[in-house]
């Protein structure tokens, strides 16, 4: 939920200009992550991570009206640290400090000051939080990826929000040693890396930090290493043209690089430079070019014809893995569905009777192929961190196309 208010406020900074009646929308869907993220931050040096039992929800196939499963609630703290999340809630409070400093300048200080004692607490209780949650949390939510990125994302993000010289030097004394592996070319909620170079290449290209002169390094490492039929290039791409990095919730990588090619676009335009990929010279309409062709694979130019945007287009997945889209709603059937007997209903053919318009789903395989079965939640499951950085990617591409 961090990642999707972090990534959610990001589309608003770049692109909130051409978001037009939409606008308001994305501000709201922000507060509503940020309100979620001061309650759980509302004691010193502890977070509230997780509320309920993931193996026990899991068991049940019931609607959210429904649920009686445990509302256990997890949380971290000094003896159970979770750099990871901790320093992800602290970008994402930071982020949406700025989305709101004009409008709601009070608000938008409250978020700020508390993002700035949760990166304290990131950053002072070093340690990944699946390890001190370990069995509440794994194998579901693990991080995977550890929490150094995390740390250097936040600090990033404190860094364009408060102007403070502080984090600018954080950055430089820690930033090789968080980002050390930049070889590491995913972006997603589990890993940052990416994210925070492509952010801070900003702070050098636009604001002329010569400082983080690497970091437009590591970003046109990374284009280059997403660019098709570039030298440097080690992407796989499916043979309708889809970017592929892993068969469970591929869709997300998808999304968010789409993001970061046409932010970094906007970064390389400003700075009127390109990428040099080993000889090859990338402007930013070819990174645009490569985004508008993942965005409309999603929307449905693919083979399949299918649209990955449930409700969207003339195909669409019909049995997405999403409880509350499967079961008949209470107006349909008002008699309590028990745990276990929705799964009678998730293990038939028959399409979900609540579509849930907008939902991004994980996606077709590494040949193009999508089952649409309800039980296949690596493809069929939508979630909100696929639909965060696809915001701001779809305000640019209607702009620049006219079709908003």
């Amino acid at each position: 939920m961090a990642f999707t208010t972090t990534m959610l406020s990001w589309s608003v900074i770049e692109f909130g200009g051409v978001m037009k009646t939409e606008l308001e929308n994305a501000r709201e869907a922000i507060r509503w992550g940020t309100n979620y993220h001061l309650k759980a931050t509302a004691y010193p040096d502890t977070i509230y991570v997780q509320v309920g039992d993931a193996d026990k929800d899991h068991a049940c196939w019931e609607r959210p009206e429904d649920m009686d499963t445990p509302r256990n609630v997890y949380k971290i703290d000094r003896n159970n640290p979770g750099s990871d999340v901790a320093a992800e809630t602290a970008a994402a409070l930071a982020a949406a400090s700025i989305v709101f400093r004009k409008i709601d300048p009070i608000y938008s200080k409250t978020l700020l000051k508390r993002a700035i004692k949760v990166f304290q607490f990131a950053d002072k209780y070093r340690g990944p939080y699946s390890n001190s949650l370990k069995p509440i949390v794994c194998p579901f939510y693990c991080s995977y990826s550890g929490y150094q990125d995390e740390l250097l994302w936040g600090a990033a993000w404190l860094n364009k929000a408060t102007k403070n010289p502080m984090y600018l030097n954080y950055i430089k004394v820690n930033g090789q040693i968080l980002g050390a592996d930049v070889s590491d070319n995913t972006f997603g909620w589990d890993n940052k890396h990416v994210g925070a170079r492509i952010l801070l290449s900003k702070e050098f290209l636009v604001q002329k930090v010569k400082s983080l002169y690497d970091y437009k390094g590591h970003a046109d490492n990374f284009i280059c290493s997403v660019i098709p039929g570039s030298s440097l290039s080690s992407s796989q791409y499916t043979p309708g043209g889809l970017l592929f990095k892993m068969s469970d919730s591929n869709m997300q990588y998808v999304t968010s690089t789409s993001f970061l090619l046409l932010t970094y676009a906007k970064y390389l335009t400003t700075a009127r430079t390109v990428v040099n990929c080993g000889g090859t010279i990338i402007t930013p309409k070819s990174l645009r070019a490569i985004a508008k062709k993942q965005v409309d694979y999603l929307l449905g130019d693919n083979p399949l014809k299918m649209s990955y945007m449930v409700g969207y287009g003339a195909r669409y997945p019909q049995r997405i893995h999403h409880r509350g889209s499967s079961l008949p709603s209470i107006a349909v059937h008002p008699n309590k569905i028990q745990c276990s007997e929705g799964f009678n209903v998730m293990n038939t053919q028959s399409p979900n009777p609540n579509i849930l318009v907008g939902a991004v789903v994980g996606g077709p395989d590494l040949h193009d192929s999508f089952p649409d079965e309800r039980s296949d939640y690596e493809q069929s499951e939508p979630a909100t961190y696929i639909n965060a950085p696809l915001v701001g990617s779809l305000a640019y591409l209607a702009h620049s196309f006219g079709q908003l």
